[in-house]
């Protein structure tokens, strides 16, 4: 291990809300979490501008990070992107999936108020990023039905570890075809998590696929608040 020499005299700081050390931080046992979630917050101290947020590609090129996480699992893209996945879980950062010139930008907003606010519009094309639009993509569907692992690649994201882990484990709780209906139901809704289909797949369980709960009213927009309220509404990020 390599001595550390000591804080200079005259340095740079980096902001960190005191909520982190009260809540946050005693909630995180994953050190590449950690680290991710301190660099997230020091790149984004360092943005001018409105919003501010940071790319999956800015945080893949930061080196300090990537070398900091190649000590702890290799690849360290692969764990970039679970320790990415543990903090929009966890509610510290939000994702939003976002087309440039037709190839997925993946941003990452700070989770206040603000940003949740802005996050919203931008999914919704009340406000664009320049050069980002939202990818309004629709629910891909074959002819040839995909196994859960695909079909959750093609229409919410990157399926590390951590989620196959998830989605194997829901294959023993519930019909293939329930994990299928969820994921289209999230997507409809616009709520591309793991976390929001677990959620979909809960209340199907405890009050049945096909209650009038959870059957779509043409004559009535459908709430795509309606699984994260009640119980367990507190386990689903927006």
């Amino acid at each position: 291990m390599k001595q550390f020499t000591g804080f200079p005299a005259k340095m740079q700081f980096t902001s960190l809300p005191n909520l982190f050390f009260s809540t946050l931080l005693p909630q995180i046992s994953g050190i590449a979490e950690l680290k991710t979630t301190l660099h997230i917050f020091e790149q984004l101290y360092r943005k001018r501008g409105y919003p501010r947020f940071v790319t999956y590609r800015e945080l893949l090129g930061n080196k300090s990070l990537m070398s900091s996480l190649r000590e702890v699992a290799k690849p360290p893209d692969e764990a970039l992107r679970n320790a990415l996945e543990m903090a929009i879980g966890r509610g510290t950062i939000l994702h939003i999936a976002l087309d440039r010139d037709g190839v997925t930008e993946d941003i990452y907003f700070l989770n206040n108020e603000d940003n949740r606010q802005m996050a919203a519009k931008i999914q919704s094309g009340e406000f664009q990023l320049p050069g980002l639009k939202a990818e309004g993509q629709a629910y891909i569907e074959v002819e040839e039905p995909p196994d859960i692992f695909t079909l959750y690649e093609q229409n919410i994201g990157i399926l590390t570890p951590m989620i196959a882990d998830e989605l194997r484990d829901a294959e023993k709780l519930y019909p293939v075809d329930w994990i299928r209906g969820a994921i289209k139901e999230a997507v409809s809704l616009n709520k591309r998590s793991w976390r929001y289909i677990a959620k979909i797949l809960e209340n199907w369980s405890s009050e049945g696929r096909s209650s009038g709960a959870y059957k779509r009213d043409s004559a009535k927009k459908t709430d795509p608040d309606k699984y994260i309220k009640g119980k367990y509404g507190h386990m689903v990020r927006r």
